[in-house]
């Protein structure tokens, strides 16, 4: 297959041929000397880019802004929100331009999404610009997301510049280059719902529809039918969030896709330190979004979008729709939490048994994720191999063992599949800031690369980096950080 160059990308631009009230046109403000970061081969491929089109000055130059891509036509997205629950009707892309759509030769549509990219009609008072500590941790982030399984945004690369940009302290700016098959969130149709402007978001549900869900048939039903598989989608990334230990942090409805996608990394966290409390947002001070409620704000969040449809759905079909979300999400939690402690049946005590464990990790300050990947280690046959010292432990393992001799279940068998769905690698918060003070301070990218790299095969042992799937260092567990991190 012919690869493309980067002038040679098949651009469809759909979202520029709707009405104008749906968007700004705008220009990236470009940075004086960018340089490149870090580029992904993998997202390049999704473009059918050829990969040695990162090396060229022409690659710095159209995703630092400084030149149009040609067959771009830029655009700031307009969208509003709930913000900590309080609805907001002046945000949008803010510091962020839509380039374009690129198809590649499977008719798959990508969302080219330029972060840091400058004042929009969006932006308020604000400078519109990104700093190279976050584009790193969402380059990073979305990555390890996907290679875990997780619905989720992808990052093309990262360009950087010595321009200086105002944060906590003065840091240099960066853009990062997301992609999507789409940027359409919850706010995009509350902006509407809002504004009391229903024609718009009739042509908005109707194009999301008509790009996206191809599968929903025309008819009277078709936004309800939209509704039911937002709400389903929905549900089952909440579900995968909490089943790896995801906090999001900033589950604002303006951060959630309707396409059922992790969206706008700003001060997420792995889970390190077993805590349901946490939450990795210092602006988050009554833990609005922390780890355990965030089934419960998503189940909110739907809704708030399906009272934006009451437009086009009566509103008892979408009360009906949005009911749906616990029954999906606790079907799908219950069901990768057994895959987790590889359990091939369902049985009625499979909700104690998972509690009593998650108890016993908090008691004993576990480490979420190598809790679960140690657990593929123990033996039907072995009662003195525990993970734990304590009694309360010893009596979970001993229902455990149980439980797999019921099931037949082969020691050998088990852990194969257990260390399939239990990873080995995550982005613990004190690894991105590894890479990122290495970035910030001396100017060397390579651990980028590197932590890229391991997380892009997070199931896999990989004996040579088993320092990056320990506990972090004391100070370091369950960061908490700034929107701007």
């Amino acid at each position: 297959m012919n690869l493309r160059k980067l002038h040679e990308l098949s651009f469809d631009n759909t979202y520029k041929r709707l009405p104008e009230d749906f968007y700004d046109p705008v220009s990236p403000a470009g940075f004086q000397n960018p340089h490149l970061v870090a580029f992904n081969l993998d997202a390049m491929e999704l473009l059918d880019l050829d990969p040695n089109e990162a090396l060229t000055p022409e690659f710095v130059e159209y995703f630092s802004g400084r030149k149009p891509l040609p067959g771009s036509e830029p655009l700031a997205m307009y969208y509003t929100g709930h913000q900590f629950g309080v609805y907001n009707p002046d945000i949008g892309d803010g510091r962020a331009i839509l380039l374009g759509e690129v198809r590649n030769r499977k008719g798959e549509k990508w969302d080219l999404h330029l972060k840091g990219s400058g004042r929009t009609r969006y932006s308020r008072v604000f400078d519109g610009r990104a700093v190279l500590r976050s584009t790193i941790r969402e380059y990073l982030c979305s990555e390890a997301m996907y290679a875990l399984g997780i619905p989720t945004t992808r990052a093309l690369c990262i360009i950087g510049s010595d321009e200086k940009v105002e944060r906590e302290s003065t840091e240099r700016g960066a853009m990062m280059l997301r992609m999507s098959p789409s940027h359409v969130r919850f706010g995009s149709f509350e902006a509407f719902h809002y504004t009391g402007r229903e024609d718009s978001l009739k042509i908005l549900a109707d194009y999301t529809i008509s790009e996206y869900f191809p599968e929903i048939k025309e008819g009277e039903k078709k936004y309800r039918d939209f509704l039911y598989e937002v709400v389903d989608r929905t549900a089952v990334l909440a579900a995968l969030w909490q089943a790896l230990g995801f906090t999001h942090g900033v589950m604002n409805t303006d951060n959630m896709s309707v396409l059922g996608l992790t969206i706008d990394y700003g001060p997420f966290g792995f889970m390190e330190e077993y805590d349901p409390g946490y939450t990795p947002n210092h602006s988050d001070h009554f833990g609005r979004y922390s780890f355990e409620n965030q089934s419960g704000i998503a189940f909110w969040n739907l809704g708030k979008f399906a009272n934006s449809l009451v437009s086009i759905v009566p509103s008892e079909e979408a009360m009906q729709a949005v009911g749906e979300f616990k029954n999906t999400y606790s079907q799908y939690y219950f069901e990768r939490m057994r895959e987790k402690l590889g359990l091939k049946t369902s049985q009625k005590n499979d909700g104690e048994l998972i509690k009593r464990l998650l108890q016993i990790m908090q008691d004993e300050k576990a480490d979420y994720t190598n809790t679960f990947r140690a657990l593929s280690d123990l033996s039907t046959g072995d009662e003195n191999i525990n993970i734990f010292k304590s009694e309360a432990f010893r009596e979970w393992a001993h229902l455990y063992r149980t439980r797999l001799k019921d099931e037949h279940s082969a020691d050998n068998e088990r852990k194969i599949y257990m260390e399939t769905v239990n990873p080995k690698f995550v982005l613990r918060n004190s690894l991105a800031e590894k890479a990122i003070r290495k970035a910030v301070d001396e100017h060397d990218y390579s651990e980028i690369e590197r932590l890229h790299n391991i997380l892009r095969n997070p199931y896999s042992e990989q004996p040579e980096y088993d320092e990056y799937s320990k506990f972090s260092p004391e100070g370091t567990k369950n960061l908490v950080i700034s929107c701007s991190s």
